[in-house]
């Protein structure tokens, strides 16, 4: 089944800032477009939205002032759903309610040909249930643009259980003829980047609510530890927490409330006071004018140590051995079957996040996960108060002396880092042992959703096969809610490597 041809009319209903998106993007690329909107005159409105965005883009050299002036004539606004009867794909951008999604679908079903593609842009809602009230359900597939939709280029085509291959595929190569990346996914609760996302919010809300650590820091070890372009307070913020919580609180209970997807209470509080971020000008930030920006915890100047002893390869963090010595330290390296860890003159000692914490062990200090240690320019810090003042003085100074700023939390088991990707690895693994969506699907659709440094497959093998459900386990045995409880498929994938290496 191939694409839409391009001569195939092509109708959106619903004109708000995501409907005439995707118009721009249908328009753009050459069919004819129809616009309807229930509310009166909001279609002609949104034609002309449309019409001085196509004129910007010419502006930008981006868009001859020929193709603009063609698109504009394909651009028609209707005033009501017989205006549509020629179409072959009708995207609906209407309110997120599934009765007036299933009442819109079904007037269309009287209106459209039988031959007509009809798509639901719905981001929380289940296409199975919209397309449930349909005669023919199985020309009903999920649409899922990102806004905005002309900029993003990830499309969810999200098939539900009555959704014909058909449909999926031709819905799949009419996105791509459009330019975008499209993903194929099952109908499962957040599709792709909504489920597997979910663990980047609650790891940081669950940090600040255990006051591991304030949002500005937690936000900076993000990005310059973790290579996140975005924090996850500033995210929130800038998405809106009451649209952030809403589709966090519609997985959790799509998921029957399952721990993994619980929502934070911290954010809860902060929707409860009006405080939804950029928007209201208060969120997890003062975004008021003139406001300043929180500046993250950073430590103050610490001598380094003398000599370091490395006692294992540190395992993901293994390049900082040729760091230290490039930052002439000295390093007596030290076979050791048992953990990994970099031992200070005063006894103390450096360990990757593990799941564990510190005030288990005398004198450990935990380093978060990097994404890139060389490149990193941050560093978080974890001990507990019974951590000697000299092991954490040696503990910062060496990373300062890497030339990275050190930023000092409280004694969070997993640190930051290190657990939100341990979790984003599980969900993902978890969701394609479930036939939610391939691999290869899942790491596109989280590095150009949400634009990850590396999707969640892209991690694990980094990482190696069993850090992620090894962090998961140890953060389980401290909080025993489920949460961390790593998954059926992140322990087969690990212990299938296991077993190998048993057999070679």
């Amino acid at each position: 089944m191939t694409a839409l041809d391009l001569s195939s009319p092509v109708a959106v209903v619903g004109t708000g800032t995501m409907g005439q998106g995707i118009a721009q993007v249908a328009l753009v690329a050459g069919h004819p477009v129809r616009l309807y909107d229930a509310v009166p005159g909001r279609a002609r409105e949104a034609a002309g939205a449309i019409g001085a965005r196509l004129d910007r883009l010419v502006q930008k050299d981006r868009l001859t002032a020929a193709d603009r002036d063609a698109a504009r004539t394909r651009l028609t606004p209707v005033d009501d759903l017989a205006g549509l009867a020629d179409c072959t794909l009708v995207v609906e951008a209407v309110l997120e309610r599934l009765d007036v999604k299933q009442e819109l679908f079904r007037a269309l079903e009287d209106v459209v040909g039988d031959d007509c593609l009809l798509a639901t842009n719905t981001s929380s809602l289940s296409v199975t249930a919209v397309g449930g009230a349909l005669r023919n359900p199985g020309r009903l597939v999920g649409l899922h643009f990102f806004n905005p939709a002309p900029l993003l280029p990830l499309v969810e085509v999200v098939s539900g259980f009555a959704t014909d291959v058909t449909s999926a595929t031709r819905a799949y190569e009419t996105a791509r003829s459009w330019g975008k990346t499209p993903v194929a996914c099952a109908d499962t609760p957040g599709f792709i980047v909504n489920r597997i996302a979910r663990p980047y919010y609650a790891e940081a809300f669950a940090v600040y609510e255990a006051q591991g650590a304030d949002p500005a820091t937690i936000d900076a070890v993000l990005r310059e530890s973790g290579g996140f372009r975005m924090g996850a307070f500033e995210l929130t913020d800038l998405i809106g927490q009451d649209v952030n919580e809403s589709v966090t609180h519609s997985v959790w209970q799509s998921f029957f409330q399952d721990a993994r997807f619980t929502p934070s209470l911290a954010q809860r509080r902060l929707v409860e006071s009006g405080r939804l971020g950029r928007k209201t000008g208060q969120g997890w930030y003062d975004h008021s004018d003139g406001a300043e920006r929180p500046e993250p915890h950073t430590a103050e100047q610490h001598r380094p140590p003398a000599y370091v002893v490395a006692e294992g390869d540190l395992g993901p963090a293994s390049e900082l051995i040729g760091m230290i010595r490039e930052a002439g330290i000295p390093v007596r390296e030290e076979e050791e079957d048992h953990g990994t860890r970099l031992v200070l003159p005063g006894d103390g000692a450096l360990a990757l996040a593990d799941g564990q914490t510190s005030v288990e062990f005398r004198d450990v200090v935990y380093f978060d996960l990097a994404l890139d240690y060389r490149k990193a320019t941050r560093v978080a810090l974890s001990a507990s108060q019974d951590t000697s003042p000299r092991a954490l003085s040696e503990a910062i100074g060496l990373f300062q002396a890497l030339g990275k700023d050190v930023s000092v939390i409280g004694d969070v088991p997993g640190m930051i880092v290190a657990r939100t990707v341990a979790r984003i690895v599980d969900l993902a693994h978890d969701a394609v042992a479930k036939g939610v969506a391939t691999e290869e699907d899942i790491d596109t659709a989280m590095r150009l959703g949400v634009n990850y440094p590396l999707g969640p497959f892209e991690w694990s093998r980094r990482l190696g096969r069993t850090w992620a459900h090894d962090l998961l386990e140890e953060l389980h045995l401290r909080e025993p809610s489920g949460r961390y409880a790593p998954s059926l498929a992140l322990y087969r994938h690990g212990h299938a490597a296991d077993t190998r290496r048993g057999s070679s």
